[in-house]
């Protein structure tokens, strides 16, 4: 016990370092070749390193696989006339592929420590049947016993295990492809380390001809009840992956919550003594599930394409400032900067592709807000939507309205507004993260105010710094006319705060 505690001690002290993700891992890609020559330690052993300390939580396999494929992909560049350009070319996929699989890497290995063991396991089993759809059921509840025992390896930091785990994995995997995927052939020619990689990373199996009698046992059958309370954890587990093999399209958040959906209908229906009729209905409330979380994706995407890029990001701001003040405005614009991402990426996408491309980045974005609340907590509300349930995360935080409790320290529109020459250096997006700034320190402020309020002040303080900045006395122009725009601030403020007061 004592050599459980003292690991996690330190692995509480694992932190990951957001700040250096955008540092080039090389910082001038045109000395590299020169260092492969005459350094005497190896390209790959100074790869590992760099990665190792910059993504803790990144497995060791791979970390090995995309050290051998920054070295291939260096030896080849430095053959070519422009290498610098060839680098450049070569090893921006590999940064960003190292970013977004270690952003994952932490979320699983959270999952696993701030949950139970029961919903690791369903986001795993979940995982493997939508990757391998034709497999049978005994072989899925193998493999996710064995996947969820690696990770929990891999998350200890034991990166030997970890390697050996994935390799024995791998291994059974391409020996078994015949009854797993027919997608696995070309990886598992390839050599290690990278036939892993190649797996992890493969197109899902094609989906099945599947009898939908076969899903209605679950929910149409006399004897549910009976098979529910005699055996209840394999019993949900099989009906997790039926249900997972039918429903490829959706992200694992949205099956989580028709599982967890399904597990609270047994536990009520099954309590009473016309049981069949209660559970009968199953399917209509899977797919009213289904639907919520639909018509939230839609209702994001549709507000994104009305108002546009910017407007769509100073809405965000709006409205995650209200539900979370106690963030810091910095905090709040990078949040909603990456939120906004997610929509930029998404919402152009058919609209069966939305839901799970809003849902699987979305999750990583929220789980980020919640290991800043499991450091320093923000408030009751953003805590209770963190920990209560994994599955039902986002539509909690989609939920969440002000934050009563959240006493803003006093602060004038003057004390807010920062009109400084420097600005006229800024770009675009800068200037653009500045309003924001400002729109979540007035926020803080006064959080039941209109939203056009804020966002009228927003406008005026970009209108501002763009005319000002084009004037012969910048100075002048930020004196007087910043001086403008702090009184039309005070005032609009004070008239949403006499309107608050009388509502």
């Amino acid at each position: 016990m004592k050599t459980a505690a003292r690991l996690r001690c330190f692995l509480s002290y694992k932190k990951d370092d957001a700040d250096s993700h955008d540092t080039p891992l090389i910082p001038r890609p045109e000395l590299t070749c020169e260092v492969a020559e005459e350094n005497n330690v190896s390209l790959k052993e100074r790869f590992s390193y760099e990665i190792s300390r910059r993504h803790p939580f990144l497995y060791g396999p791979t970390i090995l696989t995309m050290s051998a494929c920054y070295e291939t992909a260096v030896q080849s560049c430095c053959q070519e006339e422009n290498k610098t350009e060839c680098l450049r070319t070569k090893l921006e996929p590999i940064r960003k592929y190292i970013r977004g699989i270690s952003a994952r890497h932490h979320h699983l290995c959270e999952i696993g420590t701030k949950f139970n063991e029961k919903v690791a396991s369903a986001v795993e089993l979940i995982l493997l049947t939508k990757k391998q759809p034709q497999a049978n059921f005994p072989e899925i509840a193998k493999l996710t016993m064995d996947v969820k025992n690696l990770h929990e390896t891999c998350c200890e930091g034991n990166t030997l295990a970890c390697a050996l785990g994935r390799r024995q994995l791998m291994s059974y995997t391409c020996s078994n492809q015949a009854i797993l995927s027919s997608k696995f052939a070309e990886c598992c020619e390839q050599p290690e380390p990278f036939r892993g990689e190649c797996i992890i990373n493969s197109e899902n199996d094609d989906k099945p001809d599947l009898s939908p009698l076969l899903l209605t046992r679950f929910t149409e059958d006399w004897s549910v009840c009976q098979q529910f309370s005699s055996n209840q954890d394999s019993f949900l587990q099989e009906f997790l992956y039926e249900y997972s093999r039918r429903h490829l399209e959706l992200a694992v958040p949205v099956i989580l919550r028709v599982f967890e959906t399904y597990k609270r209908v047994l536990e009520k229906c099954c309590k009473l003594e016309n049981s069949l009729e209660c559970h009968q209905p199953g399917k209509e409330v899977f797919q009213k599930v289904i639907l919520e979380s639909r018509d939230h994706v839609k209702t994001y995407c549709d507000l994104q394409k009305q108002l546009g890029s910017s407007s769509f990001q100073d809405r965000l701001t709006v409205l995650y400032t209200k539900k979370a003040p106690q963030l810091s405005a910095q905090e709040l614009v990078v949040f909603v900067k990456k939120m906004a991402a997610v929509a930029r990426g998404c919402c152009p996408l058919r609209d069966e592709l939305q839901l799970a491309c809003v849902e699987d980045q979305t999750k990583l974005i929220l789980g980020e807000l919640c290991r800043r609340h499991g450091g320093k907590p923000v408030n009751a509300g953003v805590g209770h939507c963190c920990d209560d349930s994994y599955a039902f995360r986002k539509p909690c935080f989609d939920d969440l309205r002000v934050d009563g409790t959240y006493i803003s320290p006093p602060l004038s529109c003057d004390q807010a507004i920062s009109l400084e020459e420097d600005l006229c250096q800024a770009q675009d997006e800068e200037l653009q993260m500045e309003k924001q700034k400002l729109l979540s320190t007035l926020v803080k402020q006064k959080p039941h105010a209109a939203e056009d309020v804020f966002r009228s002040i927003g406008e005026n303080f970009v209108q501002l710094v763009e005319k000002c900045c084009q004037a012969q006395r910048r100075d002048v122009c930020f004196q007087e006319e910043g001086l403008q725009l702090i009184t039309r601030c005070q005032s609009l403020l004070e008239a949403s705060s006499s309107q608050s007061r009388l509502m």
